[in-house]
């Protein structure tokens, strides 16, 4: 066996992807003893400190080395199954290779991948001289968990072919589009269609795409036996669960972007994923939030300057491609986007700083059906300024500001209030408890386990009620942490009635940050370059009921028909996610003023949303793209690629027209849109509109004090 071979009398070894990316990263010079001092560390600090104090065994090393040959080769398109199978020799033996400070797995991987990269390489002139037959019927499995790993090079020369294939045509079809729009004649069109593989778009398309794979092979060639290291660290963290890294050496400037989510530019918070670039979040008030058109679980696939070369980010480090998608205010970067049913979308963002005053929380007055009044308040992230005091300056926060929201609301003379924490990622903790406050006499809010199983309960001391009045709480697959916090107490005290999909984020999990530098062993005298940092769960949330919030999230009172219901997403999901358990419940007195009956509401709304137009357009469309995402084989040939195009552009058309996607700004709005107050952004909003719904029989529907939910 190679590795045997030249890595004889040395042990084990084990796996790593990063999720990290950073920018501007001063390099570290490669130091094996400054490596074995990180692998010993992480091995003793990692089972010590995590949550879930699970054992640095067998079972975990399996763990992660299943993350290491992921983020190695996440495509499958270098390895061969004999290579596969000689690491994973090593597999259950990381946790002895780590503790003995001897590592092999990341030198003994990088051979192998750069041997079989340097072999792509010398396949790609072949394949792309000898060219493509655009016409012939071939089939191309997108999601990497379906295929095999290859068994020969011929095997694997052959799925490099249906790959460039694919580009080529691609390509090529988009060039005719960007020709479709500069000259729509029919004529033109159809006289490429008689001799593609003769005309200059067909030249172009394969010149564009060798001279990019090469780039791209040569980019992964360029790659540092640190950073092999690096991603091998991080592969043994996630083990733990995914919210858990390790994070090696970066600027401040780089870290901060990471923590704050806030990419200077656009404004989404983005990871690696198995070789794909994901949005996690889009910031409120950012310039991909005014766009419109950028979602979470958008996968980038390329990124360009206006009039630019577009810059493939496959299987590129998130640092890498941060570079690419940053830049000046005012400058323009377009975007290919793969979304989440597998429809691709050119996206141009015109860069800008974070509007601040769109991430603050926002109030309005709606009309019911019956011509009541109903407040509204949107709680876009629970932020708060946390250097305020220390600055000696009074700060803005988001409870302060929710607060000043249902005055002036009561003031108005409301009979129900719709509190939307959709999309709301989480933030402060402490505002998490202190809105609950605003609607509840004081009591408990959550309750708190940390890595040494020790509970806290967390409190609102102020039996104040700001607003007593019927409440509805709406939530979705993205509302997570402080947003969950929130919503299970006021769900668990029978506050509020709860309303979105089928569950939310599910984020129950707090992380702390370890400086290496600071727990280095006394008797390691030496002198090492930054030893980097671990990003470490330490705690876990739970409702007062006992239930965590982690991984299962918030399961609303009444579920409804959602454009996000064929996602895939949330902690449920997630490679080696903490799971849901409980603890003992904390006593507490359930709401005693105006509650929701659930069941009867619940029969109300859903015999509405089964009427309401609206929703059964969201449904239908919802299950058209669920369908595209469960259909992962895709055409790689001229006529398949143009109906898959044209099935792709209708479904995008059907959802604008129903006003479920946002349309987003087009080249000739310079960056700028028509701006809707949010009374007008929600007269059309069908979950808000359920809520009016409830709040119209509110009276009928009210639940007698004297029973418990």
């Amino acid at each position: 066996m190679r590795i045997m071979r030249n890595f004889a009398g040395w042990l084990i070894i084990l796996t790593l992807t990063s999720t990290m990316a950073w920018a501007n990263v001063k390099p570290v010079k490669f130091d094996p003893a400054r490596n074995r001092l990180i692998a010993y560390m992480l091995s003793h600090q990692l089972p010590a400190q995590h949550f879930s104090h699970v054992p640095f065994d067998d079972a975990l090393s399996e763990k992660a080395f299943a993350l290491y040959l992921r983020q190695l080769d996440p495509r499958k398109r270098f390895l061969l199954q004999s290579d596969v199978d000689e690491l994973g020799a090593f597999a259950d033996h990381i946790d002895d290779e780590l503790r003995r400070g001897r590592i092999v797995l990341p030198d003994a991987g990088m051979q192998i991948l750069n041997d079989r990269i340097r072999q792509v390489k010398a396949m790609l002139g072949p394949i792309m001289n000898k060219g493509f037959d655009p016409e012939r019927k071939e089939y191309i499995e997108s999601d990497p968990k379906k295929i095999s790993w290859t068994k020969s090079r011929e095997e694997l020369a052959d799925r490099w072919r249906k790959v460039l294939k694919l580009q080529v045509l691609d390509e090529y079809l988009n060039d005719l589009d960007k020709a479709k729009k500069k000259k729509n004649t029919k004529e033109k069109k159809e006289k490429k269609r008689t001799s593609i593989t003769a005309g200059p778009t067909w030249e172009k398309a394969l010149a564009t795409v060798r001279e990019r794979n090469l780039h791209y092979l040569d980019r992964l060639l360029k790659e540092s036996r640190q950073d092999h290291y690096n991603r091998y660290f991080d592969a043994v963290a996630r083990a733990f669960d995914p919210h858990t890294n390790y994070l090696p050496p970066t600027s401040k400037e780089d870290f901060d972007i990471h923590m704050s989510g806030s990419l200077e530019g656009i404004g989404a918070l983005l990871r690696e994923d198995d070789g794909h670039i994901k949005v996690v979040r889009i910031i409120p008030g950012s310039a991909a939030e005014r766009q419109g058109q950028l979602q979470a679980e958008d996968t980038i696939l390329s990124v360009a300057e206006k009039d630019g070369k577009p810059i493939d980010i496959n299987d590129m480090r998130i640092r890498e491609a941060v570079s690419y998608i940053r830049g000046p205010k005012g400058t323009e970067v377009i975007l290919t986007v793969r979304k989440p049913d597998g429809v691709k979308q050119v996206i141009p963002i015109v860069r800008d700083v974070v509007k601040i005053e769109e991430t603050y929380v926002k109030s309005t007055l709606l009309t019911g059906h019956r011509g009541e009044k109903v407040g509204y308040i949107k709680i876009p992230s629970f932020y708060r300024d946390f250097n305020a005091p220390r600055d000696g300056r009074s700060g803005r926060n988001v409870t302060d500001d929710t607060r000043r929201a249902l005055v002036e609301l009561k003031k108005k003379g409301i009979s129900g209030l719709i509190l939307d924490l959709r999309n709301d990622g989480g933030g402060a903790l402490t505002d998490a408890v202190d809105i609950s406050g605003l609607f509840l006499p004081g009591g408990p809010v959550v309750q708190v386990k940390n890595f040494q199983g020790m509970m806290r309960v967390l409190e609102d001391g102020d039996i104040n009620v700001v607003y007593g009045g019927p409440l509805i709480v709406l939530v979705n697959q993205f509302s997570a942490s402080a947003s969950e916090i929130l919503a299970a107490a006021l769900q668990d005290y029978g506050r509020a009635i709860i309303i979105g999909g089928e569950h939310t984020h599910g984020k129950g999990t707090v992380q702390a940050l370890i400086d290496l530098n600071r727990n280095l062993p006394l008797f390691h005298l030496k002198k090492y370059d930054d030893l980097g940092a671990l990003k470490v769960t330490i705690q876990k949330f739970y409702r007062i009921t006992g239930g965590s919030t982690q991984y299962k999230g918030v399961e609303p009172d009444i579920v409804a028909p959602s454009m996000l219901d064929y996602l895939k997403t949330g902690e449920k999901y997630m490679d080696n996610s903490l799971p849901w358990d409980t603890v003992q419940a904390v006593d507490y007195e359930p709401w005693q003023g105006f509650s929701f009956d659930v069941n009867a509401a619940r029969k109300l709304a859903e015999g509405w949303i089964a009427k309401n137009k609206k929703f059964q357009e969201i449904k239908e469309l919802s299950e058209k793209a669920k369908q595209r995402r469960e259909k992962t084989k895709v055409a790689d040939f001229l006529a398949g690629m143009e109906r898959e195009r044209a099935e792709a552009e209708k479904a995008r058309e059907e959802a604008t027209a129903a006003g479920l996607i946002d349309p987003g700004l087009d080249n000739d709005q310079n960056g700028q849109k028509e701006k809707k107050s949010l009374l007008e952004e929600m007269k059309n909003d069908p979950f808000v509109g359920v809520g009016l719904l409830l709040m119209d029989h509110a009276s009928a529907l009210r639940r007698s004090t004297d029973t418990n939910r």
